[in-house]
């Protein structure tokens, strides 16, 4: 997997990739990752990459120009030619970035991302380079860098190789609708915290599906919003319907 990141700011990715899981997914060749600065394709002795907007108004906005350049330059495209990976403009606007959509992107071999910055981005990036907008969440962020940084992040650690354990990505948050269960280590008493019995007894069925209604309790409590598209068994609603009816609780369970 490539990923390809257009930035006005390309100091904010000092060090975000070169930690971790993405640093290993990188040495072992499994992802790349180039930081494109879009000053770099702009034109004139000042390399301006944004006006005043059209109409007025405060603010500026980033010019198209630099950013088509950038694009078809990386993506090796003819003026006007359309790009046949991903090119996503990182904006408020966009689609919700979610678990899904990282699955999604995880099976393309190249992604291009596209940081706004200022007021925004001239639309005609939206309408004829673009052919998808994430949005991270409904706040007001500075760019689109962190955004970036946070699909980055998301997507490589679906890719086959990147985690040590490859079940580990079917037991994440969100991977079957749900919030994950919770977890526990040594030591087993900890100033008499102590860990779950069944935990400690080796029983590997029992564990399951104490694990299960942890993770559908969590859910219920915290996101019951994720109840309605959650992947659900007949054992898990009639376990959601105790709950509902209050004949089970946290505390018989833990």
């Amino acid at each position: 997997m490539h990923f390809d990141i257009l930035t006005l700011f390309p100091g904010m990715f000092k060090g975000v990739f070169e930690e971790s899981i993405i640093k290993r997914a990188r040495e072992t060749g499994l992802v790349s990752i180039t930081i494109h600065n879009i000053r770099d394709y702009a034109t004139g002795k000042h390399k301006i990459t944004d006006d005043y907007p059209y109409g007025g108004g405060g603010g500026m906005v980033m010019k198209p120009e630099p950013i088509f350049r950038a694009v078809e330059s990386i993506l090796g495209l003819k003026e006007g030619e359309k790009p046949n990976v991903p090119v996503i403009l990182l904006t408020p606007q966009g689609r919700l970035f979610s678990q899904e959509v990282a699955w999604e992107l995880a099976q393309h071999k190249r992604i291009v991302l596209i940081c706004g910055h200022y007021e925004g981005v001239d639309e005609r990036v939206r309408i004829h380079l673009a052919n998808d907008e994430i949005s991270i969440g409904d706040y007001v962020l500075t760019g689109g860098e962190i955004p970036a940084m946070v699909i980055v992040d998301a997507v490589t650690r679906l890719i086959p190789g990147v985690l040590g354990d490859p079940t580990a990505v079917f037991e994440d948050s969100f991977t079957d609708g749900l919030l994950e269960y919770p977890h526990y280590t040594r030591p087993a008493d900890f100033r008499g915290y102590k860990v779950p019995e069944v935990l400690l007894s080796g029983n590997h069925a029992a564990i399951a599906q104490w694990r299960r209604e942890q993770s559908l309790l969590r859910t219920w409590q915290r996101r019951p919003d994720l109840l309605k598209k959650a992947r659900l068994t007949e054992a898990d609603r009639e376990f959601l319907q105790r709950l509902a009816e209050g004949k089970d609780s946290m505390e018989s369970r833990t």
